[in-house]
């Protein structure tokens, strides 16, 4: 039997005062969120935090109840094993579950499918495109994102013939790609501001976007599927992203909106965080 939609193994439980309440799974973590400038719905809720994290002085978690090296939750459509970095980030960014949905929903009607993934961290998109059937391939600079990716396409028990897995620049690799006439039929990018690439190439959105779009274009094949561009960088409004992806890919259809954490309580407000842009080829 297929596997119903499992992310009610997150929540978001709070916002306000620059912070968010978040559970995932049994662990309830206290993070900053600058956009979220309202009040706490209840105040009370946020003792219950396993942990706080905090940016200033410097980075670094509070430590309240007893939490595992790592632990594992279910959503959307498959298992991502979690643990909390130096960096606030734990391996799941659960803003991405709608996209998440939508991309899976897409590859299960258009099998067999191509599917690449830049930019691609710990490899949620990944593992749910490889479980509804694309063939995939998975590029970050970072070898242990790469590593995380992989663990988490164990867990699920996708087949290892699946997914290609790339330790690489963005730009180096596509420009390969272009040269090797490889061809996908669906693309996910998720740019970060600014980034270094797998031998400290720099990345920055403002200077490289064009010509990572350039390129990816030059990668469809003859009848593509989607493209969707992400991201959390500020200023980069819907609008923007829907721009970037017109410039580039024409003969379809261009949405935009924002992306944004929801809770199983309605009193809580949609946070959002980030914005998304998408191509369907028509």
């Amino acid at each position: 039997m297929k596997e119903n939609n499992y992310s009610n193994d997150y929540d978001l439980l709070d916002s306000g005062f620059g912070r968010k309440l978040e559970r995932f799974g049994k662990i309830i973590l206290d993070r900053p969120c600058a956009q979220a400038i309202w009040s706490p719905f209840n105040k009370n809720i946020w003792k219950n935090a396993h942990a706080k994290f905090e940016r200033t002085p410097n980075f670094r978690w509070e430590i309240n109840k007893k939490i595992p090296e790592s632990w594992i939750i279910k959503v959307s459509n498959i298992k991502v094993k979690l643990s909390i970095t130096n960096f606030g980030h734990i391996g799941f960014f659960p803003e991405t579950i709608s996209t998440m949905n939508w991309i899976s929903s897409n590859i299960e009607n258009r099998k067999p499918l191509k599917f690449l993934n830049l930019f691609a961290h710990s490899g949620c998109a990944t593992v749910s495109a490889a479980k509804s059937g694309a063939k995939c391939c998975h590029l970050d600079s970072s070898k242990g994102m790469v590593d995380w990716a992989r663990n988490n396409s164990r867990i699920n028990n996708i087949n290892n013939a699946s997914v290609r897995w790339i330790v690489d620049d963005v730009i180096k690799f596509l420009k390969r790609e272009v040269k090797r006439n490889n061809q996908y039929d669906a693309v996910l990018l998720d740019p970060p501001s600014f980034g270094r690439g797998s031998k400290g190439e720099l990345f920055k959105i403002e200077d490289k976007m064009l010509q990572t779009l350039e390129l990816v274009s030059l990668l469809m094949s003859k009848k593509p599927t989607f493209v969707i561009l992400t991201s959390h960088t500020p200023g980069f409004s819907p609008l923007i992203l829907e721009n970037l992806l017109k410039q580039f890919f024409k003969n379809g259809f261009v949405s935009s909106g924002e992306m944004f954490l929801n809770s199983s309580n309605t009193n809580i407000f949609n946070l959002p965080n980030g914005n998304w842009a998408r191509w369907v080829y028509e």
